[in-house]
């Protein structure tokens, strides 16, 4: 008798392991076919219900991981493929998933962990540049330059790396290398104004005015906002090539929305004194002058206009003026040098 129970038993658990696996089955197969038809949530719905019969199943697990991202749940999603590693640690799409979901939710450690699981699996060609964005964000520069390097190689035509090499480098004060780093990567995606624009920051930095104009141009006509900033930038470069006609008519346009700043009201009149038009010279550093009355710069500045323009008695005056406000002037007095030593 006791034989018989045991048997019955163990039909009952043979019937019910049966009706489990083909109930994942069935709810696998549905959340696969509602993700083939970009039904993400039907999708996710179907799998969540597979994992009720079948709580670690790598494959319910990678399709309710994949469902998520598509709905850029990457945090969801995350953890459905660390459940599905657990069971399948060797799943090269569990490990690939993990280092970009890693990657996406800035878990810079964990995307390490698993691009040189990646490495050790031989999956795919994007694992040094995983790990090279991850060092990038931890601010380790030398890593990411190393792995960077290790990426190119990996993958060539993938823009992402020679930009983030760019990056790295502008960290570290390397402008003219990460100049060409910046070229090779829109060489590879000619679509990202942001990069062209941040290619001429990097040139106007070196210096080199003309390539940085090129650039700051190819961003605007790609897209790029022009912000005040950029506008500031560009004139700013026309200036130091003695484009004085360009550069002036940006500065201008920039001023009539930032009637009262100091700095940009200068660089104005800075300008037109470098072109020899002293009066309007004179005339904006006055304007800095109604907002600030001790700034000693401009007052000095402006004693320099006079003497230029051979008013030379009272244009001493003024200098002597502004060196009483701020004596460190006193040493441009006699070379009548500009605030700066220019």
């Amino acid at each position: 008798m006791k034989n018989v129970n045991i048997i019955l038993m163990l039909g009952l658990i043979s019937n019910i392991t049966y009706a489990q696996t083909d109930s994942t089955d069935f709810y696998f197969k549905k959340g696969m076919a509602e993700k083939e038809g970009r039904r993400y949530r039907e999708a996710e719905k179907a799998f969540a219900k597979a994992a009720q019969f079948s709580p670690t199943d790598a494959k319910v697990l990678v399709g309710w991981g994949q469902s998520l991202v598509e709905q850029k749940r990457y945090m969801d999603a995350r953890e459905k493929f660390k459940t599905a590693y657990q069971t399948d640690p060797k799943n090269a799409e569990v490990i690939e998933n993990l280092a970009n979901l890693s990657l996406n939710t800035r878990q810079w450690n964990d995307a390490i962990t698993y691009a040189k699981k990646m490495q050790e699996e031989k999956i795919g060609n994007s694992s040094n540049y995983i790990i090279a964005k991850s060092y990038y964000e931890q601010q380790n520069y030398g890593e990411c330059l190393k792995y960077c390097e290790l990426a190119f190689k990996e993958d060539p035509k993938r823009a992402e790396t020679p930009y983030i090499a760019g990056q790295s480098l502008v960290e570290m004060s390397n402008y003219k290398k990460a100049a060409g780093c910046f070229e090779q990567a829109i060489e590879r995606d000619s679509t990202k104004a942001n990069w062209m624009y941040e290619a001429g920051l990097v040139y106007y930095a070196i210096p080199d005015d003309k390539k940085a104009i090129y650039w700051f141009e190819r961003a605007a006509a790609k897209g790029y906002q022009r912000s005040n900033d950029y506008i500031e930038n560009l004139a700013n470069a026309y200036l130091n090539i003695k484009n004085y006609e360009k550069g002036l008519a940006l500065l201008q346009e920039v001023l009539q929305r930032k009637p009262q700043d100091q700095e940009l009201l200068y660089n104005v009149a800075d300008a037109y004194y470098r072109i020899g038009k002293y009066d309007d010279a004179i005339n904006y550093w006055d304007k800095i002058l109604a907002i600030d009355k001790k700034n000693a710069n401009s007052l000095y500045m402006i004693g320099l206009s006079y003497q230029k323009k051979g008013e030379k008695e009272k244009g001493q005056q003024l200098c002597d003026k502004a060196i009483e406000m701020d004596p460190s002037l006193k040493n441009l007095k006699e070379e009548k040098k500009m605030p700066g030593g220019i």
